[in-house]
């Protein structure tokens, strides 16, 4: 199952008699019990008109209340089951494909699901993949009679630590593509939520905002992570509030995060060495609203926020056998770019003996890298850091604000961010850093008696993402934050 609660939907499709054997029209699992309102309900009815049929999610009121309908499949005639796996690996992809059809930018042409026959856990796969969408089901098509005391039970189950297992080995036989639409169509949904809660004043906590997970295979470490912004933590902000256009534009989006580290283990005569280095940091703001949307309710889509710092520590769990950390160097310093205008103006003046007047100027310009990057060590952590620079004044941009002077600049940095040739960001307002800049190593010594022993490392992250204003007409700003955590493996041969 995918959690204690959630029903085994799986086992019931499993469990149905043939059709022929059925004493009723109507066969139900209740998937969402209630105590003071109607329940949720998982249904199939047999037609003896049709060799067809479809499963339908219903709200049990007096008159049902019908939410969703799948796919029609065919009964089989081969098997003395209910449904073939043929059957229920289809309507497997009708639910995916259900649950992807929420995301603005749904692409299901690069859908590939593996057969039942080589997964080892269909049965998780196939039930969280139902109570995803029945939570999505549920925020979209309720009745308000229900939706409320239905989002908190689901949401209940879709944060239990089973569910958010199953989940990541869901997301690995989704592969990348489909696991980011995925993680939009869930997060434009908790966005819904959340405004829907916020405008009636209701405090309530919705699902984790973080979705992360971490991979550890051939030298690599790989770190996934989905936060919707509106989730994320306010650390600061400015006074008046956003208007609505400018904050319907900043809570439609999601912090989309990629951490690739490599790392390779080299056995010495005395020792072990543990090296690791950015192979990859990714980090983008994603739209979770279409582009007609965002510019006839938002104040469009070059209002959002941007990455302004990003922290990552990455320590050895058990530290007994670790004999020391090196790192590649402490501090980068800001490039600086110095150069020299010499002028000279001529000119007629009656005032001097010559009648000719003669000036010189002289000029310096001064430029700062935006990106600065840190290595620093605490006990056997190791610390690196990217912190964003205001290239005209020098400050960091996530502990700080622009001056209304600089809003009202119109060639300040912040301002066109994302058509300048001049930008700190890529053109979609994302940032990476790659080895080829980034790629110090961190270096950890290791007793030679680990030698076949297994390790873990936790890598714990935070990621800021700050609002200045881009082209709206706005003294508004505002920082957010969000922590993450998880853990790796290495093998010491």
């Amino acid at each position: 199952m995918a959690s204690s609660t959630f029903p085994d939907v799986w086992a019931w499709i499993q469990s149905l008699p043939p059709v022929t054997n059925w004493r009723e029209d109507l066969m139900s699992i209740c998937i969402c019990g209630l105590r003071s309102s109607p329940s949720l309900k998982l249904s199939v009815a047999k037609n003896p008109q049709s060799p067809f049929l479809s499963f339908s999610m219903i709200a049990d009121f007096n008159l049902p209340v019908s939410l969703w309908t799948s796919k029609p499949f065919k009964l089989s005639s081969t098997t003395s089951k209910f449904v073939d796996e043929e059957t229920i690996f289809n309507l497997l992809v009708n639910i995916i494909e259900d649950v992807l059809g929420y995301c603005p930018n749904r692409n299901t042409s690069l859908l590939r699901i593996p057969k039942i026959d080589s997964l080892n856990n269909f049965k998780d796969v196939f039930n969280i993949s139902f109570l995803t969408l029945t939570f999505l089901i549920c925020i979209y098509e309720a009745p308000v009679d229900i939706r409320s005391e239905c989002l908190n039970t689901l949401k209940n189950q879709l944060a239990c630590l089973r569910s958010r297992e199953t989940t990541k080995l869901f997301m690995r036989i989704l592969g990348s593509n489909s696991e980011e639409q995925w993680m939009r169509s869930i997060n434009l949904a908790i966005t819904n939520w959340i405004v829907e809660l916020r405008a009636n004043n209701n405090n309530l906590k919705t699902l984790s905002p973080l979705f992360s997970y971490a991979i550890s295979a051939v030298g690599l470490w790989k770190v996934h992570l989905y936060c919707p912004v509106i989730a994320m933590d306010i650390e600061k902000s400015t006074n008046p509030p956003p208007d609505d256009r400018l904050w319907f534009s900043l809570n439609y989006h999601q912090l989309e995060g990629v951490i690739q580290l490599n790392y390779k283990v080299t056995v010495r005569e005395k020792w072990i060495d543990v090296m690791v280095d950015v192979d990859n940091i990714r980090c983008d703001v994603i739209r979770l609203a279409t582009k007609t949307l965002l510019s006839e309710r938002g104040a469009g889509t070059a209002e959002k926020h941007f990455p302004s710092r990003i922290s990552l520590q990455l320590t050895p769990t058990l530290q007994t056998n670790v004999l020391s950390i090196s790192v590649g160097k402490s501090s980068e310093n800001p490039r600086r770019e110095i150069g020299f205008e010499k002028t000279l103006e001529g000119g007629f003046d009656s005032t001097t003996s010559l009648g000719l007047r003669v000036s010189a100027g002289e000029t310096m310009s001064m430029s700062l890298k935006p990106w600065k990057f840190e290595q620093s060590v605490h006990g056997d952590t190791a610390k690196l850091n990217w912190f964003l620079h205001d290239s005209e004044d020098g400050r960091e941009v996530f502990s700080s604000k622009p001056s209304k002077m600089a809003l009202l600049q119109p060639k300040a940095w912040f301002k066109n961010r994302y058509s300048s040739a001049y930008r700190p960001f890529t053109k979609q307002g994302g940032v990476i850093f790659a080895h080829d800049e980034y790629g110090e190593n961190l270096w950890w010594k290791v007793q030679r008696g680990s030698v076949g022993k297994q390790m873990e490392w936790e890598i714990r992250g935070w990621i800021w993402l700050t609002y200045w204003p881009n082209k709206h007409r706005t003294f508004y700003s505002e920082t957010r934050r969000l922590q993450f955590r998880e853990t790796v493996q290495l093998t010491l041969p």
